[in-house]
């Protein structure tokens, strides 16, 4: 079975513009769905981004790219360069209970909290370098920790990285995701939409 999804990603401008085809214009925000879609509950990434776009589509959302799925993510490099904020939605495989919604926030400082004040329930809120570096956090966790590292290293990363990540349980082959994790699908595109208002509001 290929994962065709995977490795041709779409890409698009909630604003109707092609993102692709105005490099001029630099997207203020960017959300991915990183995940296989092949492997159960790994596609809740691409699930939950969906529903964003779906629930986003009319909401005058300019200049906020959209990319689902990704299935590496050295692919974020060039995607994401110049945004205010980016958005990575993936599963994790830490030991919670499936569907539990986390955030985590590359270069703050961990905090102990269970929401914030976009009202966005939270399982954790602390630094990407130690909760996904630590293989506790995304299924992708160590590449994505490097990918960051890297951007910054030659000044591409966006001033902001969240990853709004979903506890999941069957990462095994098929394209359903387990009842847990597909009932937070909702929730979890709910927190990105906050976070997106959030960042155009601020701009």
């Amino acid at each position: 079975m290929t994962d065709e999804g995977a490795r041709n990603p779409s890409s698009r401008g909630f604003g109707g513009e092609d993102p692709f085809t105005r490099r001029s214009s630099s997207p203020r925000v960017v959300v991915v769905g990183m995940g296989s879609e092949w492997r159960r509950d790994d596609g809740v990434g691409p699930a939950v981004v969906r529903r964003v776009e779906e629930h986003a589509a009319d909401g005058g959302f300019a200049r906020c790219r959209i990319v689902v799925p990704l299935a590496d993510p050295l692919d974020l490099l060039g995607l994401w360069d110049g945004a205010d904020l980016a958005v990575v939605v993936d599963a994790t495989r830490s030991g919670l209970s499936p569907g539990t919604i986390s955030r985590i926030e590359f270069g703050d400082e961990r905090k102990e909290t269970t929401g914030d004040a976009s009202g966005c329930p939270l399982h954790s809120h602390g630094t990407a370098d130690e909760s996904v570096a630590d293989a506790s956090s995304s299924t992708h966790g160590i590449g994505l920790t490097g990918v960051v590292r890297l951007s910054r290293i030659i000044e591409r990363a966006p001033r902001r990285i969240v990853v709004v990540a979903v506890e999941g349980e069957d990462f095994g082959q098929g394209t359903e995701l387990s009842p847990a994790v597909a009932s937070s699908v909702d929730e979890a595109a709910n927190c990105v939409i906050e976070l997106i208002w959030e960042s155009l509001a601020c701009a």
